[in-house]
């Protein structure tokens, strides 16, 4: 693993060579920040099944993913025989159906005292991708950059989200949005008078999933509660299009979506600032 430390947090950042085991075609294998942790706290961060184990699926930490808009070759069809070999993006060439990766991308890497860059680039069916992941540790704020870069002929259509984890907290209370927002009808959360969203039916028994009815704004931010801290926040530099939020009985996690396209020899970027 890659480490960004200073005399507050040290940031945890899987090697996409190194810890190759830890990924499969779920999450983007470049920038995967798999643990923040205090100087005098310990570990900040979750997972699914933290700290008992962890698997590729569930991940821990602050994983990334483009999997939902994997790429297919666009000459295919019902006929062809590999139809479920698809490019997602961050990953490498996968096999849908066996949900393996057959090849996976190369990152180069820069690191300095207070961030790390990992670059790859892919080209496979008349795709052509550049994608740029940078994450910096500055003060008591972690930072998440992405870049991507259309060099094909086509409009590039991409769909990506944050999945972060923090742990369960004491109180049912779990986060405030600074866009308007309605929670329906459901077994696992409603919203307080304080216009914060809690759980429900604590302690749980198993996970709970919710789309949120939300009003897109000038970006977004995220005010959490935390075990250990009190409370973290998040701000994002981009609208939501689909935003749900997800609990199990060891971590709270919120994925903001973002869905673009990308026109030819054009680039899009945004990032997420985690502070703890």
């Amino acid at each position: 693993m890659y480490t960004l430390a200073n005399d507050q947090l040290t940031v945890l950042i899987l090697d996409p060579v190194a810890d190759q085991t830890r990924f499969g075609v779920r999450y983007c294998t470049g920038g995967y920040i798999f643990q923040v942790a205090d100087a005098r706290l310990g570990d900040l961060l979750s997972g699914p099944t933290f700290p008992d184990s962890f698997n590729w699926f569930d991940g821990q930490g602050i994983p990334d993913a483009f999997n939902q808009f994997p790429l297919r070759d666009p000459k295919g069809d019902e006929s062809t025989e590999n139809l479920d070999d698809a490019l997602i993006i961050g990953i490498g060439l996968c096999k849908l159906d066996e949900r393996t990766v057959t090849a996976f991308c190369h990152w180069d890497v820069e690191q300095s005292s207070d961030s790390i860059r990992m670059t790859t680039r892919h080209d496979w069916q008349g795709y052509a991708i550049e994608l740029e992941r940078t994450v910096s540790l500055l003060g008591r704020t972690v930072r998440s950059d992405t870049r991507l870069v259309n060099l094909g002929g086509a409009p590039l259509p991409i769909r990506w989200f944050p999945h972060p984890f923090y742990p369960q907290t004491a109180d049912d209370e779990l986060l405030k949005l600074s866009i308007p927002v309605e929670v329906t009808e459901n077994p696992g959360f409603e919203m307080t008078p304080n216009g914060f969203i809690r759980r429900k039916g604590w302690p749980w028994e198993r996970g709970y999933y919710l789309a949120l009815d939300h009003t897109a704004g000038q970006g977004l931010s995220i005010i959490q509660r935390h075990p250990l801290l009190g409370t973290v926040s998040a701000t994002c530099s981009y609208d939501p299009t689909y935003f749900p939020i997800w609990g199990n009985p060891r971590t709270f996690s919120w994925e903001p979506f973002l869905e673009r396209t990308i026109g030819p020899n054009l680039a899009t970027a945004w990032r997420i600032d985690y502070d703890f």
